[in-house]
């Protein structure tokens, strides 16, 4: 029999510095695998805008789109702690209103926590989800909600002072009770700093080896997602071509009678 993951088994896999394995589900099959295959983590990001909404980046996510889609991964998971991200500008206003959105997507989605972007300056609003019982994974580095001020999907924390600001906002966020930190696209050398300093775990995503857990999105390592994906990111499969292949096939048989016989 499977265990069932918590927020207090991934703690558990840090001590024993055994690894945590985390992917992204969007849609009732795929989550089902993903649990059935053992992912420790599943993840109901806003990466559902690019990757099944069509949306050039993950801003225009709204957050009933974020529940809608947790509940339909809900239905499929079973032993992997189902995380779902809050989607921007849910949570960055007030702190009444990242307590009311973080308490829909548990309530309705049926996630067991949120994720959030931010350290240091979003500290007094990840604390109020906290402290309002709600388990919140933290995310550092690369923000792809913050795309429009960084510029672009670049590598951060390269210069002293922003890599400071990382280590910081960590130790902030652990302190404020976060159960586990996310570090997108951060130089491996500093993600190791952060994972030896912190007693919660770390995930990572083109942050090198040395972080506690790995994330992916799972159409990337499947090779279904369409034109380019990052530099990181290893593709177990190619799945894209092979149903474009078999859709192909299906309709030269129908065209040529061949389907049905």
């Amino acid at each position: 029999m499977k265990t069932k993951i918590t927020v207090k088994t991934l703690a558990e896999l840090k001590k024993a510095k055994k690894k945590i394995t985390a992917l992204t589900a969007y849609d009732y099959p795929t989550a089902k695998i993903l649990d059935d295959a053992g992912v420790d983590v599943v993840l109901v990001g806003d990466s559902v805008g690019m990757v099944k909404l069509g949306y050039p980046s993950t801003i225009p996510v709204e957050l009933f789109e974020i529940i809608y889609h947790c509940k339909v991964v809900r239905r499929a998971v079973i032993n992997a702690l189902l995380v779902a991200d809050m989607p921007f500008m849910s949570y960055e206003t007030s702190k009444k209103d990242a307590i009311k959105n973080a308490g829909e997507i548990i309530k309705y989605g049926m996630a067991q926590a949120v994720k959030i972007e931010g350290g240091e300056e979003l500290i007094d609003n990840i604390k109020a989800v906290i402290d309002a019982k709600i388990p919140v994974m933290g995310h550092l580095g690369l923000m792809p909600q913050a795309i429009n001020l960084i510029g672009g999907y670049k590598i951060q924390g390269k210069t002293d002072r922003d890599a400071e600001k990382i280590i910081r906002s960590a130790h902030i966020l652990e302190k404020a009770g976060a159960f586990a930190v996310v570090l997108e696209c951060v130089p491996e050398k500093l993600a190791k700093i952060i994972t030896s300093e912190l007693s919660i775990p770390t995930i990572g995503i083109g942050s090198g080896k040395y972080c506690d857990g790995q994330i992916l999105v799972s159409d990337d390592m499947l090779g279904i997602t369409q034109g380019k994906t990052p530099s990181f990111v290893k593709q177990y499969a190619n799945l894209s071509d092979t149903m474009l292949k078999a859709v192909k096939q299906y309709c030269q048989e129908v065209k040529q009678s061949k389907f049905p016989k």
